[in-house]
C-alpha cells in the first residue's frame, strides 16, 4: 500500500510541533523535510543537532510517523557551485541516519521549468563523488525529474550511465507531463527501475504560465500516474509538494493538507 506524506515546503512558517500534529491528525505516514519555520538549511539548525534528532526520532516512532526524505537545494549541475553542492550533500547525508531517513533529494537542474542546458559531466561527477558516503550511511541519493531531467529519456540515460545502486529517481509526476508532454504511463515505463519516491501536485496553464492548483483542480493526469504505480505494486511514498514557500498566494497549508488524502482516494476510484 502506498504511503502518504507532505513536504514542509508547503508550510514554511510552521514550527515542528504544528507540522507533526497536523501529520498525525490527518492520518499521514510521513513528513518530507525541506526547511522548517523559515529556515531552509536544516543541518545547521539547533533543532536538528545530534541530541535533538534522537528525541525527534523517538517522537515520530511513538506517533507512527517517519521522515522519508530530506530535500536539499544542492544544485549538482554547475561547476562553479560544485564545492557548495558537495558540502550540502554531505551535511544532509550525515543527518539522514540520525532521523532514520532513507532518501536525500538533489537537483540536477535549478528550476522546474527546463531552461538552458546543464553540464551533464558535472552532474555525473558530483553524484559519483558522493556515492560512497551515501553507501556508508545507508542512504540513497535521489535525482528529481526536474528541469531538463523532467525529460524521462534524458533522466533514464543519466541513470544508465551511473549504474549505481546508491542513486535513484524521485519521480515528480507533474514536470514530465507539463513541460515535455509525456503521459505518466510513458514516464513510468522509462524510469520504473529507478523510482524510489514520488512527488505529486496539480496545475493548469493560464496565459502561458503554470498555475498550481489543489489536487484534482488542474489537468495533470494524476489517475494514470497513480494507477501506473498501483499496478506495479509500488508501496513507497506519494508526497504532496505544495509550493507555498515560493508562491505565497497559494491556499493555506491547513486546507491543502486536509484535502490531499481524500483527493488521492477519490482520484484512485
Amino acid at each position: 500500500m502506498m504511503k502518504y506524506g507532505f513536504s514542509t515546503i508547503g508550510c514554511p512558517e510552521w514550527l515542528w510541533k504544528e507540522v507533526v500534529s497536523t501529520a498525525k491528525d490527518l492520518g499521514y505516514d510521513g513528513i518530507e523535510l525541506r526547511g522548517l519555520a523559515n529556515k531552509e538549511y536544516l543541518p545547521s539548525t539547533r533543532s536538528f543537532s545530534i541530541e535533538n534528532c534522537s528525541e525527534i526520532r523517538l517522537q515520530l516512532e511513538a506517533l507512527e510517523l517517519s521522515i522519508p526524505c530530506l530535500s536539499t537545494s544542492a544544485f549538482i549541475y554547475d561547476k562553479n557551485l560544485q564545492e557548495k553542492a558537495q558540502t550540502e550533500m554531505r551535511d544532509y547525508i550525515n543527518l539522514a541516519p540520525l532521523l532514520d531517513t532513507p532518501f536525500v533529494r538533489v537537483l540536477a537542474d535549478k528550476e522546474a521549468v527546463p531552461g538552458k542546458d546543464v553540464d551533464e559531466g558535472v552532474v555525473l561527477e558530483n553524484l559519483r563523488e558522493i556515492s560512497s558516503l551515501a553507501e556508508d550511511k545507508e542512504v540513497m541519493i535521489l535525482v528529481e525529474s526536474n528541469g531538463v531531467f523532467a525529460d524521462s529519456r534524458r533522466l533514464a540515460a543519466l541513470m544508465e550511465k551511473l549504474d549505481d545502486p546508491n542513486i535513484g529517481v524521485l519521480w515528480d509526476i507533474h514536470h514530465p507531463y507539463r513541460f515535455f508532454g509525456e503521459s505518466p504511463a510513458e514516464t513510468y515505463k522509462r524510469l520504473q527501475d529507478w523510482i524510489c519516491y514520488v512527488h505529486i501536485k496539480d496545475s493548469l496553464m493560464e496565459n502561458g504560465k503554470v498555475v498550481y492548483k489543489m489536487l484534482g483542480y488542474g489537468d495533470i493526469p494524476l489517475r494514470e500516474a497513480l494507477h501506473s504505480l498501483q499496478e506495479a505494486g509500488y508501496d513507497g511514498f506519494i508526497v504532496l509538494e505544495w509550493l507555498k514557500r515560493w508562491v505565497a498566494d497559494l491556499e493555506d497549508p491547513g486546507v491543502v493538507f486536509a484535502h490531499f488524502p481524500f483527493a488521492v482516494k477519490r482520484i484512485m476510484k
